[in-house]
């Protein structure tokens, strides 16, 4: 932790993230409007006194949109990065641990799902099934996990040969125990770095998906479906493109800059 607090760059990141997650989870309190309410004579009004950030087609505040998009696209972000996590960590260990057989077709399924493009893969699942936020994060989760899966194998292929393991098998500790009490907690640093980096990679494909009308639908606000609609009065409206544009630009690169500040402190740790 003193590392990260002495990196200047990952600090920065992570006060911008502190403070995004605090517009989250006061977004009812702090929002000056409605984001849903409809106010006909107020559309596309430039940013101004009563609206900073202007208003949408339908006369919506964009600033009020903004704040409650960031609680979905947060909210999206860190709960398919868990469940990629949870995914990787599993096949990761049981494949770095068994070896041989298992090993060879749980790489190979890993092999497989990484040769297929990603945004391809969301857009086919979701227009099969439809859309919605809980299907979104599920589908982010699940295609996310190899990263992860191989970081967690390479660790534990580094680590199950060590002396501490050794002696835990010869105490009589079962498989399950040696993975769960000796060597995930010894691997999880890598992990820990992957996450916070996939963060930012899961807002940006729920903002890619929202742009082109598979992700969040309206009128829930999330900031890929305020560019999705902004794109329609683009040469009219510039504020509609340009704040959730720049919210997701420093939401990932605050992301990017934690993750590269946590890596640091753990290679100087290490």
């Amino acid at each position: 932790m003193s590392a990260i607090l002495r990196n200047r760059i990952a600090l920065a990141g992570a006060v911008i993230l502190l403070g995004l997650s605090v517009v989250a989870v006061l977004a009812p309190w702090i929002a000056p409007y409605d984001p849903l309410h409809v106010n006909l004579p107020d559309a596309l009004l430039p940013p101004c006194t009563a609206y900073p950030l202007g208003t949408d087609q339908l006369g919506r505040d964009v600033l009020s949109r903004l704040i409650y998009g960031t609680r979905i696209s947060l909210t999206i972000g860190f709960i398919a990065v868990g469940i990629a996590v949870v995914v990787g960590t599993v096949v990761g260990a049981v494949a770095g641990f068994y070896g041989g057989w298992v090993d060879t077709v749980l790489m190979r399924v890993v092999d497989t799902m990484l040769a297929i493009p990603t945004i391809f893969l969301l857009l086919a699942i979701i227009a099969m099934i439809g859309p919605s936020i809980e299907l979104i994060m599920v589908v982010i989760g699940l295609t996310g996990w190899m990263g992860v899966a191989r970081l967690v194998r390479a660790e534990i292929l580094s680590l199950k040969e060590r002396e501490f393991v050794l002696a835990a098998r010869m105490l009589g500790a079962s498989s399950f125990r040696i993975i769960t009490k000796h060597l995930l907690p010894n691997a999880m640093a890598p992990v820990l770095v992957s996450a916070t980096l996939g963060v930012g990679g899961a807002i940006l494909s729920e903002s890619v998906l929202s742009y082109l009308g598979l992700g969040v639908q309206p009128p829930t606000p999330s900031w890929g479906n305020i560019l999705n609609e902004g794109r329609v009065a683009l040469g009219v409206a510039w504020w509609l493109t340009v704040s959730p544009g720049l919210a997701i630009l420093i939401t990932v690169l605050s992301f990017n800059l934690l993750g590269e500040g946590i890596r640091d402190a753990l290679a100087r740790r290490q």
